[in-house]
Formats: C-alpha cells, structure tokens, sequence
C-alpha cells in the first residue's frame, strides 16, 4: 500500500519535531531483527530518556535537511532504526552499541550529535564512555578535591598557631 503525499508530509513534520527536541541521533540498520528485540531496545532506549522510531530513509533526510543537518548518503540505506536522544545522548548509543555487538541484525550507521556527524565506529567509542552519572560524579569528585585540601591545609596551619601558642604560654611564669 503506497504512502500519501499527505503522509508523508506529516512524518516529515514528525521528523523534524523529533531532530527538534533531541540534541542527538543515532542511526542503525536492521535487517532479521525480530519484533520482541526491537521492542527490548527500544525499551533500553527509553530507559535513557530517548526515543526509538523505524523511518522512512529519505523522509528523514528531507527531515534533517530542514532542520539544516545533513548526513552521508550512504546512512540512508537499507531499512533505518533512529535513536533520538535526549539529556543522556551516551546512554541512548551505548543501549545500541550493545545490541549491535551481541546481535548481527543490528549496525551502526551514523550518529549525529549536537551538529556534529560521527561515523559508525566515533559512535561505537562514544558509547565506551561512562554513563552520565558517572562523569557528573566524577567531575564532582575533581572538584572536591581542591577545596577538601585547602579546608585541610589551613585548618593544619591554624593548629600549628595554636600549638605554639599554647606552648608559649606554658612557658611563661603565671600572673598574680
């Protein structure tokens, strides 16, 4: 059954508001996939906050190229899964990268992040990086870490004041 113009303008809007309000995309390919797998991912992914839609290739390049993104040519055959990631843009590629590795019915095609196109193999090191939490934690840590020894070294140095302060006064005759 063919696909309306009219329907086809409306996925194209769908596109577009999803590439809107996603910073990040990731594109697959998927051939023998069964429907429960897809439907484990697409679980995986929203887990992450993203979203996981089959498209239509060359609406969503049309999609992309109104957005003012483009992609490689090639990222556009055979049938495409998206994941459109929200705040955790490395949660929703690494639920894919996974998949991928541990199934031949998913690749990697392309990723698209914040305007900057990464081929299958940047995805597949972005997926390699800590979840979110970890790197905010992390970071937290570093940044603790400075201010936990100044509190340090100047409560050391106010101790030795008072050290010798104490000790001053010790050796000192008592006032009558």
């Amino acid at each position: 059954m063919a696909v309306t113009k009219k329907r086809k303008q409306e996925l194209v809007a769908t596109y577009r508001e999803l590439i809107q309000r996603h910073p990040g995309l990731f594109l697959a390919g998927f051939s023998g996939m069964s429907v429960k797998a897809l439907d484990q991912l697409r679980r995986r992914i929203r887990e992450s906050g993203g979203e996981l839609h089959v498209v239509q290739n060359r609406l969503l390049a049309l999609a992309l190229k109104e957005s003012g993104l483009s992609l490689p040519e090639a990222v556009f055959e055979g049938a495409t899964v998206v994941g459109f990631a929200g705040e955790d843009a490395i949660g929703v590629a690494k639920a894919m990268v996974e998949v991928a590795r541990q199934s031949d019915a998913l690749s990697m095609k392309a990723g698209l992040l914040e305007g900057a196109v990464f081929d299958a193999r940047q995805v597949q090191r972005l997926a390699d990086l800590p979840p979110l939490a970890v790197v905010r934690a992390q970071l937290l840590g570093l940044l603790q870490t400075p201010a936990t020894r100044i509190a340090g070294a100047l409560a050391g140095s106010v101790r030795q004041v008072m050290n010798v302060m104490k000790a001053y006064s010790e050796t000192q005759p008592a006032a009558s």
